[in-house]
Parts: C-alpha cells; sequence; structure tokens
C-alpha cells in the first residue's frame, strides 16, 4: 500500500534524525515513482533531509528555493522549502519545521516542476 498525506517517508527518526513525512498525497505518489526510477539517489536524498535538511553551505543539487517558492503553507504554518535534485529532472521539495523538527515532502517528482521554468 503506498503512503498517503501526513504518514511518515520511512521509519521513526532517532534522537538526533529529523521527522520526514509527506505533506499530500500526490507527494507521496511522486515519491514512489522516484524511489523506483532512481532508488539509491532516492536513498540519499533521504538521508541528505533526515540528518540535514537545511545545510549551511548550498549546493547546486541541494538549496533553498526562492522568490515566491521559496516558502510554502502547511496546516496553516508558513515554513521555508527546499529543493534536491535526485536526478536531471527528478526534485524533492521540503518544508523544514523547525520547532518540531519535521520535514514534509509537498512535492516529489521524476520530472522537472514546472514552477520553476519562469
Amino acid at each position: 500500500m503506498s503512503p498517503k498525506r501526513g504518514e511518515r517517508a520511512a521509519p521513526p527518526p532517532a534522537e538526533d534524525e529529523w521527522d520526514i513525512r509527506f505533506a499530500t498525497s500526490e507527494a507521496a505518489k511522486g515519491w514512489d515513482q522516484l524511489s523506483s526510477q532512481a532508488a539509491t539517489n532516492t536513498r540519499a536524498a533521504w538521508n541528505q533531509m533526515r540528518t540535514n535538511p537545511v545545510p549551511t553551505t548550498r549546493t547546486e543539487r541541494h538549496h533553498r528555493l526562492r522568490g515566491e517558492l521559496a516558502h510554502g503553507t502547511h496546516r496553516g504554518e508558513t515554513m521555508d522549502r527546499w529543493q534536491i535534485e535526485v536526478t536531471a529532472g527528478g526534485r524533492i521539495w521540503y518544508l523544514v519545521d523547525i520547532e518540531r523538527r519535521t520535514v514534509w515532502i509537498d512535492q516529489a517528482s521524476t520530472g522537472h516542476p514546472k514552477a520553476t521554468d519562469r
């Protein structure tokens, strides 16, 4: 059975790790597709989100989004939005809830997000 909105995207976190959950059912479906297409890279992205979702050093493959995409809202709270480039086109977008140490995956897809084509 595929994961759904609000469900955890892996086992529970250890003491020093972040909880990773799906913000939407669409993100959960996209995660499954991305995992099927690029399992090793998706696992590496999961490890990054679990241990260091807000890196101090920006890279081309892992960075905070800019402009109107820099923030998103989940459960009425506005949070910073980050991106991990999993493949040439595949992306994971996630919101960071610092207070609860939770990463909310709000988009995962095997194709490049159209919202960044501006």
